[in-house]
């Protein structure tokens, strides 16, 4: 038996409506999913788009572990300006209330903008100040809603890209357990991955795999970029890791939807097969 669950994101689908798709992902054997938010996948604004995808899901027996809230450069909870920064914190609860209405146990969120760069020493103290107070209000928010909270390390180009600055941001939660979702990919492109799991042992809640070549952030499957998939599994067993595993998979130009999970299959197979050997060694 291995020792944690292996779902998929449906980002790899994030240009096709969600409703497409779910047979498609449960026919191939994928029964645990984090939902993506990109507008052309799920209108999480729409209540019968969401009402629909819940029934969908309940129907055909599938977990919907996690909730991708949306991210973007205009939401932005770090931002100077009080009105943008109110209207990010917004987007996010919205985002919490599709996540409790799609009966989803975690709502994954970036803490910083998608913009590059780090500001001077002032700015960016103040930009951690406006995120710690914004995360406290969304986490409030989920909580209310039964929805766990959890902040994803970034890509280390961007704001709060590094693990230090998510520890901090996860240390600032006055009122409410918001947890930590390790994206591989990002730790290995900044060169974190070797320190990031003890670091984040104390609050790692899931993980999304996928590998790169350390240049980019292509979301390959596992196997096929430079992570040292052994030592990331024996490192999580280590820790006690008790969470979930969500490949988090970058489709190929003109891939078909069957040609894409059965890569997903293949990613999911090549983790298995290592766990099982990690359980006998």
């Amino acid at each position: 038996m291995t020792p944690w669950t292996i779902g998929l994101s449906t980002g790899c689908f994030y240009s096709r409506p969600l409703e497409d798709v779910l047979d498609h992902i449960h026919d191939h054997g994928f029964d645990t999913i984090e939902v993506c938010s990109f507008p052309a996948h799920l209108d999480y604004h729409n209540q019968a788009t969401i009402a629909r995808a819940a029934e969908r899901m309940q129907k055909l027996g599938m977990r919907p572990a996690s909730f991708h809230a949306p991210f973007a450069d205009r939401i932005d909870i770090t931002a100077l300006d009080e009105t943008a920064r109110q209207a990010a914190v917004r987007e996010l609860i919205n985002a919490s209330n599709a996540a409790a209405a799609l009966g989803v146990e975690t709502l994954v969120l970036h803490p910083g903008p998608e913009k590059a760069g780090r500001p001077p020493e002032t700015e960016f103290i103040d930009r951690m100040r406006h995120a710690a107070e914004s995360l406290n209000t969304v986490a409030d928010h989920c909580c209310q809603r039964g929805v766990h909270l959890v902040l994803e390390n970034m890509l280390p180009h961007l704001l709060f890209g590094h693990i230090n600055d998510m520890m901090y941001l996860l240390g600032s939660i006055r009122n409410c357990d918001v947890g930590a979702c390790l994206d591989t990919g990002h730790a290995h492109l900044s060169g974190e991955l070797a320190g990031v799991i003890h670091k984040l042992s104390g609050h790692l809640h899931m993980v999304h795999v996928n590998d790169n070549r350390g240049d980019r952030d292509d979301h390959l499957p596992p196997g096929e970029g430079d992570i040292d998939w052994p030592w990331i599994l024996r490192e999580l067993q280590r820790h006690r890791f008790s969470g979930i595993l969500i490949l988090e998979l970058s489709s190929r130009p003109q891939e078909s939807i069957t040609e894409m999970l059965d890569r997903a299959r293949q990613a999911q197979s090549y983790l298995v097969n290592l766990m099982l050997g990690m359980d006998g060694s």
